[in-house]
């Protein structure tokens, strides 16, 4: 398949819903995950799936992480990848479908395509747009991490040993998509235990999904 071709779409499973997209900050925990279970549909990016092997759906953009991981072969979600130079051998693994990118800021309202904001946390948010969300919660989106400590809940990413996110275009690139959400009427709501992304209001994570019970 060649680079630029669509190979899939993300389907509308679940217009109008709440849909909790999980990062894999520092601060977040196995209590907050299982929490999520049941309440809401449940996106995981890159190493959370390890919390919710029972997730809706996983999104990561790093053909390096799927190759480390193997395709994730135990998860029996929907897999989203990003079409891009660096995966050269999509027929690898044929449930891992693939996006058009169509560049890092804003959101992509056509579902064979994203905005990557350079980082796999934010492609969660505009595939849960896809799915048909009216609301996003976030989970785990820390932003930042300690000079000295992990990056991530889990420590550091063994296939890529020693190496720390630009976090500060991370969070410019998630400002950049406001005006979007706003136009489509989508509402983000942050409730990592610590977070340094600002840009969306703050709620405990029990508040947020007491809105879809209710």
């Amino acid at each position: 398949m060649a680079v630029g071709e669509a190979v899939d779409v993300v389907p509308t499973r679940w217009p109008d819903s709440t849909i909790v997209c999980v990062a894999t900050g520092p601060s977040l925990t196995a209590e907050d995950v299982t929490f999520c279970r049941g309440k809401a549909p449940v996106i995981v990016v890159n190493d959370a799936y390890r919390l919710a092997p029972w997730a809706d759906a996983l999104v990561a953009n790093d053909y390096s992480w799927w190759l480390h991981h193997e395709g994730v072969p135990g998860f029996r979600g929907d897999k989203w990848g990003v079409l891009h130079p660096t995966w050269t051998q999509p027929e690898r693994w044929p449930d891992v479908r693939q996006l058009r990118i169509t560049g890092s800021a804003g959101l992509e309202t056509d579902p064979s395509a994203i905005r990557t904001g350079k980082n796999s946390g934010y492609t969660a948010v505009n595939v849960a747009i896809h799915y048909g969300a009216r609301r996003v919660v976030l989970l785990g989106y820390d932003m930042g991490a300690p000079k000295h400590g992990p990056q991530h809940f889990f420590g550091d990413h063994r296939w890529a040993p020693g190496q720390r996110s630009p976090y500060h275009t991370f969070i410019d690139l998630f400002h950049s998509m406001r005006p979007d959400l706003e136009r489509l009427g989508v509402e983000v709501v942050n409730a990592s235990r610590q977070t340094a992304l600002t840009c969306f209001p703050r709620v405990a994570l029990a508040d947020a999904l007491e809105r879809v019970a209710a």
